[in-house]
């Protein structure tokens, strides 16, 4: 079996396989990347390119349900959340497609010697995106679009497991007016992203993926003085601290564990309740997660045979510990795992400090917010956050004191089109969305005119 495979998750079925990138291939994509830029994109204004931008996002909304079903069979995604996926991609193609041009205005300097000063924001070149399998469409819009706009050429290497996505992909950029070598996709292989990475061509990786290839890809990188943009894993807290209406607290906390099978960096996976709310939390929470419907669609397969060993594995690891199921078996079935809730954790357990990729929440109860803030940053990760608050003064306070990159209050779900997203420490450096992340790659080059 090649590197790149389709493999049903649902059925364990391999669809089709696709040939690892030869080594010609992998230099006319370079070559041809390189050559974009320095024809097309130094030729063509923001305006042109975010024209073509735009009717990539018109081909996001028309192709909808053939991108989706793409996704449904290659990582198991519930088929409406795959549309919803392919529809939010067109949502953040058309933001920055709508915004460019004031996003990438030059920025007036205010100076002591009163020269003219400006910044002008420029492409700076060839571009390396190394994506992953848990949202396919939408990890690869956010850092494309903005790099295609900003005049910058783009080589992706998809996940292993997404070949037909990244196709798809290349096909819906060149359709939508955007020429040869602006946007490639490259079957390649570990070796191969490795000599990428050094090649004078590109100018800069962004990686969306685990914790350990960020550290590698960093690493790499670094060597070759080529700048990183890492989004990488996440053990978000949801924090409930103060709420008249717990019913809005549990949907957000089913909603923000449960959102693709579990498998989002950014879900809810430490889901945190005020002692006076525990217990009616609790229950409520868990009969919520019990109700769960594969059959309505509620959650699909995990991702892989891969994901589902590592899963079980961490959770078998933590009721070896001494942790306790309130819900779930930890038994799947194939790559269907169960919805499940885990609780009794503590510091010395393994899964204290680890990430659940899945459909598995760690329920915990304090009895104060500083013992919510400690227990929130004892994390390695700080990604986001999510804090259900009356008092929103107390709220934001709390949030203050988040080590972490987002803080979503009153409610799971927050993010949008233009809304920036990242975090800090082992959850990786950078922004992607809005004017920050499309300013990321960008030559902040620096005009001044004698007086």
């Amino acid at each position: 079996m090649g590197t790149f495979a389709v493999i049903n998750p649902a059925t364990g079925e391999t669809v089709a396989e696709y040939p690892d990138a030869t080594a010609a291939e992998i230099e006319d994509a370079l070559a041809s990347a390189q050559k974009a830029y320095k024809e097309w994109s130094r030729t063509t204004t923001v305006a042109q390119r975010a024209a073509l931008a735009q009717r990539a996002a018109e081909l996001f909304d028309e192709r909808k349900d053939e991108l989706g079903a793409i996704i449904n069979r290659e990582m198991g995604k519930p088929l409406d959340q795959s549309i919803g996926e392919a529809e939010f991609s067109g949502a953040i193609t058309a933001a920055f497609a709508n915004n460019a041009e004031k996003w990438l205005a030059d920025e007036q300097l205010e100076v002591e010697d009163g020269l003219k000063s400006f910044f002008r924001y420029q492409g700076t070149g060839v571009i390396l995106g190394i994506m992953p399998w848990n949202y396919p469409y939408y990890q690869v819009a956010r850092f494309a679009v903005p790099n295609l706009i900003l005049g910058n050429t783009v080589v992706l290497k998809h996940a292993a497991q997404c070949p037909e996505s990244a196709l798809a992909l290349e096909k819906l950029f060149l359709d939508a007016g955007f020429p040869k070598g602006a946007y490639v996709n490259v079957f390649a292989t570990h070796d191969q992203i490795s000599d990428i990475i050094a090649d004078d061509r590109i100018q800069g990786i962004s990686l969306t993926g685990s914790e350990r290839a960020g550290a590698i890809v960093a690493e790499k990188a670094g060597r070759a003085l080529k700048k990183c943009v890492l989004e990488l894993g996440g053990s978000d807290v949801f924090l409930v601290l103060d709420t008249n209406d717990l019913d809005h607290a549990v949907e957000h906390a089913v909603g923000g564990r449960m959102e693709n099978t579990g498998q989002a960096c950014n879900g809810s996976k430490r889901i945190v309740v005020m002692d006076k709310y525990f217990d009616e939390f609790s229950k409520k929470f868990t009969a919520a997660i019990a109700g769960q419907s594969y059959a309505d669609g509620d959650f699909g397969p995990m991702s892989s045979a891969a994901a589902t060993k590592t899963l079980a594995g961490q959770v078998q690891g933590a009721l070896d510990q001494g942790a306790e199921v309130l819900v779930g078996n930890n038994t799947p079935e194939g790559n269907l795992y169960t919805p499940s809730v885990i609780t009794n954790i503590t510091p010395a357990m393994d899964v204290y400090s680890q990430e659940l990729f899945g459909p598995v929440a760690q329920l915990y109860k304090v009895s104060s917010d500083a013992e919510a803030i400690e227990l929130a940053n004892s994390s390695p990760y700080g990604l986001g956050s999510v804090i259900i608050c009356d008092d929103l003064e107390r709220a934001e306070q709390v949030g203050n004191q988040l080590d972490v990159g987002m803080v979503f209050i009153g409610g799971a779900g927050l993010e949008g089109a233009d809304v920036p997203f990242g975090g800090v420490k082992k959850s990786g450096y950078g922004r992607e969305l809005g004017k920050v992340g499309m300013l990321e790659f960008a030559n902040k080059k620096l005009f001044r005119f004698a007086g």
